[in-house]
């Protein structure tokens, strides 16, 4: 019989005592030896090589899990094309990056990429900040302003947190596709503006549709070509690289230098992480500012990612 053999044998022979003396354990048992199998994989993984798609980000995007590769290749059809994008995914993928990389790899790259969070600006203001405003237009407007649209002529804007809108600047926007012009505040002319718009949004659009709280007209203006991001916890070993380069990006920062043991990776793996990137690279920066180093390992992980 080979040691392999012996070793199994033995392991089998453990949790057939477990099961008949203290089965309560079994759980626990179980949890245990996927750790370290996840360990065991994540340190036997091959490391990505210098240049290679693991270790250079693509227009700004990391990772090479199958769900990344496949968002690469619909970035890479979209591009060329001057068609509404939306993009839909949980806070924290990446959805900003996504529309930048949609804009460099497009027809408009030379021209501007103008980015607005609708979710950030007052119902009050958002108007004026897309469309711009005459001077004397309201209290505080003491010069003319282009607005992001106008400035945005002959590239991207990106508009994050779409589902934010209210319902009247749903309108005044609908009207700017419709007919590709825009109506300055307190001004009684219109003029024309080629822009290309990439929408954002972690809501359910359709849901909002059917709760009457996001205009039908609007949702199918801005779906026409649409991006699924994956949340972090789907993108396997993708969480490592990130977790490695967001940690050496830190470390470097702190003046010294960190590493995340294989068991503390293997945790990271099997985290749920709710924030997605941003939340990871949140946690790297907290190790990088708290931990003993050089080797960190899964006590000094935050109690919300060791619980994953």
């Amino acid at each position: 019989m080979s040691a392999h053999e012996d070793l199994t044998a033995a392991f089998l022979a453990l949790l057939q005592r477990v099961r008949d003396e203290a089965p309560e354990l079994l759980p626990d048992l179980q949890q245990m030896l996927q750790k370290v199998a996840d360990a065991v994989a994540v340190a036997k993984a091959p490391a990505a090589p210098a240049g290679g798609d693991d270790a250079e980000p693509w227009h700004g995007l990391i990772g090479s899990c199958p769900p990344m590769l496949e968002l690469r290749a619909r970035i890479g059809k979209f591009a060329p094309a001057n068609a509404p994008v939306l993009i839909t995914g949980e806070s924290g993928t990446g959805k900003e990056r996504v529309a930048h990389a949609i804009h460099a790899l497009s027809k408009r790259a030379k021209a501007p990429f103008v980015a607005e969070n609708c979710a950030a600006i007052p119902e009050t203001l958002l108007e004026s900040v897309l469309f711009g405003h005459k001077k004397g237009a309201f209290t505080g407007a003491i010069k003319d302003h282009l607005g992001h649209f106008v400035e945005a002529h002959g590239g991207t804007i990106f508009l994050d947190e779409i589902g934010e809108m209210r319902m009247p600047m749903q309108s005044k926007l609908l009207r700017t596709l419709q007919e590709g012009e825009v109506r300055a505040v307190g001004d009684s002319k219109t003029r024309k503006v080629d822009v290309r718009v990439i929408a954002a949004t972690n809501q359910n659009l359709e849901a909002a549709v059917k709760a009457g709280r996001f205009r039908e007209d609007l949702y199918f203006r801005l779906n026409v070509l649409r991006l699924e991001l994956p949340p972090l916890r789907a993108r396997g070993r993708d969480i490592v690289v990130l977790a490695r380069r967001f940690l050496a990006e830190a470390s470097a920062k702190a003046g010294r230098p960190l590493s995340l043991s294989p068991a503390c990776e293997a945790t990271l793996m099997a985290a749920k992480w709710p924030g997605n990137v941003r939340q990871l690279q949140n946690e790297m920066q907290r190790l990088a500012a708290l931990a003993d180093g050089p080797m960190i390992e899964i006590p000094e992980l935050s109690p919300d990612v060791r619980a994953g």
